[in-house]
């Protein structure tokens, strides 16, 4: 008898101690669904490549001058071309000499009407310059921008066929924006980034596609931006071309 309560007494510890080790089992299952299997790299990997690939572009891009080509156009027809040298100054800065400009002039309507058809194209001429300064706020990537988003927890990364990761930022230059690099972690580079934001509101909605390329030394540059802005029928088109070793 003695012998039975003893074993009695034994078991049920050892049932809960089961018990609990299920539990602790199947928790840890929920837990390592989103841990990166071997051989993967971390989130935090994957973000340091990011920007190392950014960084590493920027101080070769310094060494290149490139011809950038802005063609803005409202409902498909184009009303403006420019034309720019760049270069890297001595200090670090993207310069920029106009090349050449190509805008369409139209004779000035008189009475009210020419008042409110001006009025009405100073504010899309507004617009427009609003559109190109932000493909320009967005391009080239800002590492400094990638880290507070990360520090902030507002970085999603997710593996794409073949090498390819995704790494979404969320509110990474303006609140309620999305910055989607598609990146080849083979190759170390960004293939091309999309950009969902807005120029005065969260309800004027743009997007912003930027295509990568690689030079011949492997320097990689956004070869076509292009934004656009459907609640004002505006698209700009960025590209660069003419890559050669600078001043």
């Amino acid at each position: 008898m003695i012998t039975s309560h003893t074993s009695t007494r034994l078991c049920r510890p050892t049932a809960v101690a089961l018990t609990f080790a299920l539990v602790a089992a199947f928790a840890l299952s929920g837990t390592n669904a989103s841990v990166p299997s071997a051989g993967e790299p971390s989130q935090q990997d994957q973000v340091a490549a990011l920007k190392q690939s950014i960084q590493e572009n920027q101080v070769r891009l310094k060494r290149y001058e490139w011809i950038e080509t802005t063609a803005v156009s409202l409902k498909g027809d184009e009303k403006s071309r420019t034309q720019n040298q760049c270069y890297y100054g001595a200090d670090g800065k993207q310069q920029k000499v106009p090349i050449a400009s190509n805008a369409p002039q139209e004779a000035p309507k008189r009475g009210l009407r020419g008042r409110i058809i001006e009025h009405k194209k100073e504010e899309l001429t507004e617009y427009m310059h609003q559109a190109v300064a932000l493909v320009h706020a967005y391009v080239p990537p800002d590492n400094e921008l990638i880290q507070a988003a990360k520090n902030a927890g507002k970085v999603a990364a997710r593996p794409l066929p073949g090498n390819a990761m995704a790494i979404e930022i969320t509110d990474y230059r303006m609140q309620g924006d999305l910055v989607t690099f598609t990146f080849d972690r083979s190759l170390s580079r960004i293939l091309n980034v999309r950009i969902q934001s807005y120029i005065e509101s969260p309800q004027d909605a743009i997007t912003l596609d930027v295509r990568f390329s690689a030079l011949p030394d492997g320097t990689n540059h956004p070869e076509v931006i292009t934004l656009d802005a459907p609640a004002k029928n505006i698209r700009v088109t960025v590209e660069n071309t003419g890559y050669r070793p600078g001043r």
